[in-house]
């Protein structure tokens, strides 16, 4: 920094840094796409190094004169990725007014405004990655022309909200989870039981389940509703004993192998008070590690095996 030059509290350019890391990739299709966005290092570096390059190359040279033009350009590279997630955007708007309009409580209205709504927030994450872009390009072209940048089309804006029609859809989808979750979830502690399909040591699953119930008479019991093993003795018990019980099913058709994991994450997205495992397996390992890094309460049963 030159003597001259007044102290930045924040540049552009580590605004960049930090927006890039602060907004991250979500996916809209029902597996998530593990690809991050760049690396906010790695995307200042490629901008400074394209205009650096540029400029010195062709200073002092008969091209000179074409110089301002191609930084501009370079400028307006990102900024026309904007204009063009921004039309997506607004298609996807349109599709979530039509789509919640026409909501009739079925399940398929429902997951194509999830899909949309997902798929808009990702446009915007999108977008503004590119504005960042673009303003970081923007800075090199002052520095490098002494003139600010402007586009020759459409108005250079920075958007940090989301759109009225993703707010209405979002407010929908949790107003209509939230009834899911009333009726799916009755009140009362939470414990989720998670067993494998061999473990048939029902006395044992009795004796555990019964002294929890001795804790919390008005427990909820949440268990992977497997047709047979340790899950389907619990069951049983739950019927047994008059205990609340939801099952969560593998979504086989949606999921596929990664079912069972999906509906471990279902289960632990309640946020049980506790968890209770018996052997079983990978599943279980799973549903257990998962639940510890929640900080969830574990009573592990699975080295006992059925001892």
């Amino acid at each position: 920094m030159t003597e001259h030059e007044p102290h930045h509290v924040s540049s552009s350019t580590g605004h960049v840094l930090t927006e890039l890391q602060l907004y991250g990739w979500r996916p809209f299709q029902d597996e998530p796409d593990p690809r991050p966005l760049p690396d906010g290092n790695d995307v200042a570096g490629a901008i400074t190094e394209i205009f650096d390059v540029l400029s010195g190359t062709l200073a002092e040279t008969r091209l000179e004169p074409d110089l301002d033009d191609l930084l501009w350009s370079m400028v307006n590279l990102f900024h026309r990725s904007v204009l063009r997630i921004e039309r997506q955007l607004n298609d996807n708007e349109q599709g979530q007014r039509r789509i919640a309009s026409q909501q009739d409580g079925t399940e398929v209205k429902a997951s194509e405004l999830e899909r949309l709504t997902a798929e808009g927030q990702t446009l915007i994450e999108r977008r503004d990655a590119f504005e960042l872009m673009r303003d970081l390009a923007a800075e090199h072209y002052e520095h490098q022309t002494g003139s600010a940048w402007r586009p020759r089309a459409g108005s250079r804006v920075n958007h940090r909200h989301l759109t009225s029609a993703l707010i209405d859809s979002r407010d929908f989808l949790a107003a209509r989870q939230k009834a899911k979750s009333e009726v799916m979830l009755p009140s009362g502690p939470k414990i989720a039981f998670s067993g494998g399909l061999d473990f048939n040591d029902h006395h044992l699953v009795w004796n555990v389940l019964d002294k929890v119930r001795a804790k919390y008479p008005d427990m909820v019991l949440m268990h992977g509703k497997s047709p047979k093993g340790a899950e389907f003795i619990a069951a049983k018990w739950a019927e047994n004993r008059k205990v609340t019980q939801i099952g969560f099913a593998p979504d086989w058709t949606r999921h596929g192998r990664s079912a069972p994991f999906k509906r471990n994450d279902v289960m632990l997205d309640v946020l049980p008070i506790g968890v209770i495992v018996f052997p079983g397996t990978g599943i279980q390992d799973n549903f257990a590690d998962k639940a510890r890094k929640l900080g969830i309460k574990i009573h592990d049963f699975r080295k006992r095996g059925g001892a």
